[in-house]
């Protein structure tokens, strides 16, 4: 029983509390917006299931924290339910009720009746809000801590390996990848992983000289500390540098912010990427991660945290420290995920809204339904179809037997 509370508190507690305050940062987008552009607002709402705190302010807003901080939601007057998603075929009805309530011309404070450009500010402001925090939070991190610069310096190359077919050798620097300038290695890394079966450029700096190599990453399942089993491209190279090499860098704020934009640029690019070869059926899906993935990858780094030093002020400064870079991630991605052009996503509303724009009209109503169950449905299999990879990568299986054992 101890075992099982220990997990939970590792692996579990990490991750709901990183998770509550990324959603409570990408509804403050949508309800801020909103209330620039004067929308009544019902209810601000983070968690579902009974309350456990409530409180009405001198607006009439209703501030609810339920039990369950699996998500959040700002409810808008005048809308059907807490997703946003209006009764089309009762908007003239609502319209008409509000009027008789409180006057002609009351209906402008209402959501649905705004101009469709400001309706897709306040929904592109939750998303918004999620990369605002990224950035904010690589910011922070590389002008307060600062980030070592580690040489991509090659000390290994493995036989039969596609580095070697490219003629890689021990001692040559990588300066750059299809004909990106790099200053780490972990930025070969990212790029080779995602490029299994496709030729990879190099620019190698090579006894003072500059050559160019061309490998083909192969595709390796392997097991990552933190992510579990994945599936992803080699091409055989080891990577180190002296610690002469290694640079430790303090950016002023503006430097830092610019790097905290590129950092999010480059987070975003590289999810980008992946989607676009499971499109093109260069990979297979298995990586994507749902909540228990993600919640065992926040308990894998909690653990590493506390594992680096055993000084207790040393494991603090060491877990927020992770912690704080895993919500920058998992901000990136919850941003992303609700930009995607699915009904009942900010990225569902804004392809309605986008459609209202130009044809000056909304999308009909039997439209819109169809749409909300259709994007229900692939929502509800893109969570399950995750949860399946976590359950199969990452042995959670045995990790759930252990929470309940």
């Amino acid at each position: 029983m101890l075992g099982a509370l220990t997990q939970v508190i590792t692996y579990v507690v990490p991750f709901l509390l990183v998770l509550t305050a990324i959603v409570t940062i990408h509804e403050l987008g949508h309800f801020s917006v909103a209330r620039a552009f004067s929308v009544k607002i019902d209810r601000f709402a983070i968690g579902f299931g009974r309350a456990v705190f409530r409180r009405t302010d001198r607006n009439g807003v209703e501030w609810r924290v339920g039990w369950l901080p699996l998500g959040g939601y700002v409810k808008f007057s005048g809308d059907l339910d807490a997703s946003s998603v209006p009764d089309r075929r009762g908007l003239d009805a609502l319209k008409a009720d509000i009027i008789a309530r409180e006057g002609a011309g009351a209906e402008r404070d209402y959501f649905h009746f705004k101009p469709v450009w400001q309706r897709a500010l306040v929904v592109a402001a939750g998303p918004a809000a999620n990369f605002v925090l990224a950035i904010a939070i690589f910011t922070v991190l590389f002008s307060v801590v600062g980030v070592s610069m580690t040489p991509a310096r090659v000390i290994q190359v493995q036989p039969n390996s596609p580095a070697a077919a490219a003629g890689f050798r021990n001692g040559d620097l990588i300066t750059g990848v299809n004909g990106r300038a790099i200053e780490d290695g972990s930025e070969v890394t990212r790029v080779v992983s995602l490029s299994s079966g496709d030729p990879v450029r190099f620019t190698v700096e090579r006894g003072g000289a500059v050559v160019q190599l061309v490998a083909t990453p192969e595709r390796r399942v392997e097991q990552d500390p933190i992510a579990g089993r994945v599936s992803i491209g080699r091409i055989g190279l080891g990577l180190g540098a002296s610690r002469g090499d290694v640079r430790h860098v303090r950016y002023n704020p503006i430097e830092a912010a610019g790097r905290g934009v590129r950092e999010t640029g480059a987070v975003l690019g590289t999810t980008l990427t992946y989607l676009g070869r499971i499109v093109t059926g260069r990979e297979s899906g298995d990586q994507l991660s749902g909540p228990l993935g993600i919640a065992k990858a926040s308990g894998a780094l909690t653990n590493a945290a506390v594992d680096a030093n055993p000084d207790p002020w040393a494991i603090a400064a060491n877990l927020l420290l992770t912690l704080t870079s895993f919500a920058a991630i998992l901000s990136i991605g919850i941003g992303f995920l609700n930009l995607l052009p699915i009904p009942i996503l900010d990225g569902g509303h804004l392809l309605f809204y986008g459609y209202e724009a130009v044809a000056r009209q909304p999308v009909a109503a039997r439209y819109q339904e169809a749409g909300y169950r259709v994007g229900l449905a692939l929502l509800a299999g893109l969570m399950l179809f995750a949860t399946w990879n976590d359950l199969q990568k990452l042995n959670l299986f045995k990790f759930l037997g252990g929470l309940v054992s």
